[in-house]
């Protein structure tokens, strides 16, 4: 039996995807840092299931994390490190500390529990760890600075971990979403004129579908939704200004 410890579990994603796994008859683990919601996941999804609160800036927790699930499953095959943050606003706009929050949850929160995930994948017949980018790792987002440059950096991670942990077995992979119908964009209050222009397409269940989509091939990047995916071409066949461009005309 396949065995997934996925991040963000209690909402969106992360949430989808565990409905979707635990279908399939996978084990998994929940990781939240809202309790209340992870014990709703978990009533629903069942006994079988296992699951934690967790902070994911906090290292110790993490691997005490991968630890008791590991021992709870018999092992571990996949993270899925889905936990994020968004905050939209023009950046001086938007405080200091929710940068910082930002950054520690979408950046060190995916190498936090991949480095506490290691020692239980190497012992995986074939282990993967799946990280959360986005579309807005494409091109830097107005409105959206730090928050696209987190995925950026969880991108630049994905790519360098594929290559360095492939001595492990490992494959590293990312998916790259545009917007998706979550509360993590939907409850923003302010509302990036990007978001307006390009719309809201997608929704929780689709990047899940995704996501094991993604499982079942080698491919170090899954741009989620055919516009999206129209995009990426165009831009790897066109000068970076033309992308540049089409990003000032979305944020206008």
């Amino acid at each position: 039996m396949n065995r997934i410890l996925i991040t963000g579990a209690a909402s969106g994603i992360g949430l989808a995807t565990a409905q979707r796994f635990h279908a399939r008859g996978w084990r998994v683990g929940l990781v939240d840092v809202n309790d209340n919601a992870l014990r709703s996941v978990h009533a629903e999804l069942g006994a079988d299931t296992w699951f934690q609160a967790v902070d994911v800036t906090d290292p110790a927790a993490c691997r005490a994390a991968a630890d008791a699930f590991a021992a709870r499953a018999g092992g571990l095959d996949v993270l899925f490190n889905s936990a994020g943050l968004l905050h939209m606003g023009p950046v001086e706009e938007v405080s200091l500390l929710n940068h910082h929050r930002t950054l520690d949850i979408n950046v060190k929160g995916v190498l936090h529990m991949s480095l506490a995930c290691l020692p239980h994948l190497k012992r995986s017949t074939r282990p993967r760890v799946l990280n959360m980018s986005s579309a807005s790792a494409l091109y830097g987002v107005p409105d959206l600075a730090v928050y696209s440059a987190s995925k950026f950096a969880v991108r630049g991670l994905t790519e360098a971990l594929n290559l360095e942990w492939r001595r492990h077995g490992i494959v590293v992979q990312d998916l790259m979403p545009p917007f998706v119908n979550t509360p993590m964009v939907t409850g923003q209050r302010y509302r990036a004129a990007v978001v307006d222009r390009m719309g809201v397409k997608l929704n929780a269940d689709d990047v899940a579908r995704a996501a094991e989509q993604a499982l079942d091939s080698g491919k170090v990047h899954t741009p989620v939704g055919l516009p999206f995916r129209v995009t990426v071409l165009l831009e790897k066949l066109a000068p970076r200004w033309v992308t540049r461009e089409l990003m000032r005309r979305l944020s206008r």
